[in-house]
Parts: structure tokens; sequence; C-alpha cells
């Protein structure tokens, strides 16, 4: 993976830049087969972004869409919150197009403070699954990541591993690492738990992973997976991108680290691996519109989908994409069945339960 030129990151506080791209040629698409557009434009035109997705591979695929339509993509970064809430206190002003943001709470969030509107698009309906969609159309799908239980190879066997139940057992005390009650990853997780199973089952659990901590919760899911290696603890919860992360990096020990570890997909029998969304909505007072629908069925379609799961790890929402090897050696899962916004809905309660519980 490679950092692209064409766009470097914007810091929220920045102006939005909506320059005109430079004229496309009037070319058309030869793969009938494919519904987004293909073919380049005659007039100059953009789509304004603003995305909680910090990560080069999107980058990537903006540069791939403005090469083959002619749409410039402008791009502001910045964390999900502050975007919308400068969504909100813009209004009608607003030049932005696009919301991008990482967790179906925040989707459902973005929802329910009136920022965005529903997308209508068979193109969309054809490459997301219905699960992965709002059910109102208010979002769409754009990649998945699974949280699942990562192990040290060299001291746990994967038959010993089950349920997320199961790390609160006793033969795991001392041996759990995770990361903080802060964040957001842990707090979807306990949500759906709280969803799924009520909040004492819940609470149980939190308690119970609590008291076979191996360390206090320190350091992102990576710090996570390099405690295993460091012997800190011998299992972890993280996502299952920070392994792809770590297999790929730059850096040696990194790649040791990712050698060292494997990947468990737990509750299989039961209701499921937890399964997150990273997902894209259309602005309430978008100005470009036709363009950003246009920008959603590209980043949905195969070619983006292949290309954002082989350089950022995240499993593809669209069902024809292929998955790259590394996904695939760690096997095919069941994923939790459960509506992506009551994430959000019992943030608070998880929130709470952690407090309680003394996870930090």
């Amino acid at each position: 993976m490679y950092i692209t030129k064409w766009f470097k990151p914007v810091m929220a506080s920045a102006i939005l830049a909506v320059g005109l791209a430079g004229c496309g040629s009037n070319q058309n698409s030869s793969d009938s087969d494919k519904e987004t557009t293909k073919k380049t434009t005659t007039k100059n035109e953009v789509v304004n972004v603003y995305t909680a997705r910090h990560y080069e591979a999107d980058d990537e695929v903006y540069k791939m869409f403005t090469e083959e339509t002619g749409i410039k993509v402008n791009v502001v970064k910045a964390e999900a919150e502050e975007l919308i809430e400068r969504l909100k206190r813009e209004g009608e002003s607003t030049q932005a197009d696009l919301f991008l943001t990482v967790d179906g709470g925040v989707l459902a969030n973005a929802k329910k403070n009136d920022i965005l509107q529903p997308v209508t698009s068979e193109v969309i309906d054809k490459n997301v699954p219905e699960n992965l969609r709002d059910k109102e159309d208010f979002w769409v799908g754009m990649a998945t990541r699974a949280r699942v239980i990562v192990y040290a190879k060299d001291r746990v066997k994967p038959e010993e591993l089950s349920t997320y139940e199961n790390l609160t057992d006793d033969q795991w005390k001392g041996k759990v690492l995770a990361r903080s009650s802060t964040s957001l990853y842990n707090q979807s997780l306990l949500a759906s738990f709280i969803e799924l199973n009520g909040e004492e089952k819940a609470e149980q659990w939190a308690e119970g992973i609590v008291k076979n901590f191996a360390r206090q919760p320190d350091g992102g899911d990576r710090d996570q997976a390099k405690a295993i290696a460091a012997g800190t603890g011998d299992v972890a919860i993280m996502n299952t991108y920070y392994v792809g992360l770590l297999a790929n990096s730059e850096d040696p020990e990194e790649v040791k680290v990712a050698e060292s570890i494997g990947v468990f997909y737990p509750n299989q029998e039961t209701n499921g691996t937890h399964v997150n969304i990273s997902g894209i909505g259309l602005t309430k007072h978008s100005k470009n519109k036709e363009n950003a629908v246009k920008l959603i069925e590209y980043m949905t379609d195969v070619e983006a989908q292949e290309y954002l799961s082989a350089n950022n790890y995240e499993f593809p929402v669209n069902p024809k994409a292929k998955q790259p090897e590394l996904l695939q050696s760690w096997g095919e899962f069941k994923m939790q069945e459960l509506n992506f916004e009551t994430l959000g809905e019992h943030n608070a309660k998880a929130i709470e339960i952690f407090n309680k519980t003394g996870w930090k």
C-alpha cells in the first residue's frame, strides 16, 4: 500500500475546497455489467466529503473515482462527533455532500441529528445487502470489521477458545488483554451484548473480563497484539483489520507480531461474532447530490470494494467482491444479527456498565 499524492488530509478546521476538476474526455465504459457510472464527464464537477475514516486506502479510491468519472473529490477529515456538530452548525450552508464514519451507533446518531437524507439507487441496492444498509436508506455500509479473539499461537490452542463469555472463565485469569472502555469498539461490543443478552448478562461479562485482565487496559488494538507477543497476556479482544495492518507493516517487528498470533471467531454456535460497520450517508443539504450518489455507487462496486479490502483489510459489503488471501486464511464465520442502530441506543448503558465494573 502506498500513500497517494493526489489527496492530502485536510483538518476539520480548514475551509473546504470546492475548486473545479479538470475536464474529462467523453468516453463510455466497456464493461456493461457494471452499473456504476464509468463515463468521464464533459464539465467540471465535484463531490465534497466529510469523513471520520482516516485511511490511505480511502484516499486512493477517491483518486480512482476521479480518474474514472472526472469528478473531483474534496475531503475534510476529523472525528465523527466533530463532523456531526459541524454539519448541524452549517445547516443549509454546508458544502458537504457525504458523511463517512465507522460504527453503526455513530451512523444512527447522524441520522437522529437530522443531518442526512435517504439515498435511492438501484445500483446501491444491488451492491449492498439489505442488512448492511439503514432500513430507511439514510446510510449505506461500505465495509465491515469483526471484533474477534486474537491468541498466542505458541501458548493457546484454538480448541481452547469458544465464546466471548468463555474469556471470563478462571482458565484465562491474568491472561486477557483489551483496550480501555473509552474505545468505541469496546462500547459497541458491549452494546451488542446488551441487545442480544440483556443488561444483567452484559454486566456479568464485563465484570468477568476485568477479573481476568493481564494488565489494566492500555493502548490501541495493535498494542494488544504486541502485548501478546511480549508475553504479557495470551488472548486479546481486537478488530480483524488491525491484524492485517500488522501483517503488512513496513516494520519487520510488527510483521513478527502478526506471525505470532492467530484469529478466532467466537460465538459461532450461538449469536455469532460481533461485526461493526463503516458507512456513508448523503448529507441533508447536499449541493452535488447526483455526484454524491455516484461516489457511493462507486465505493460499493466490486472494484473499489476489493481495493479497500486488499489494502485496509476490512471485509467488503458487496458479496461479489473477493477477499484478499489473508482474510480468507482466517476462515468463514457467522456474523451477529442485529440492527446496527441498537449500538447507539445502548451506548450510554454500556459506558455505565464499564464504569460500574471497573473497566477503565
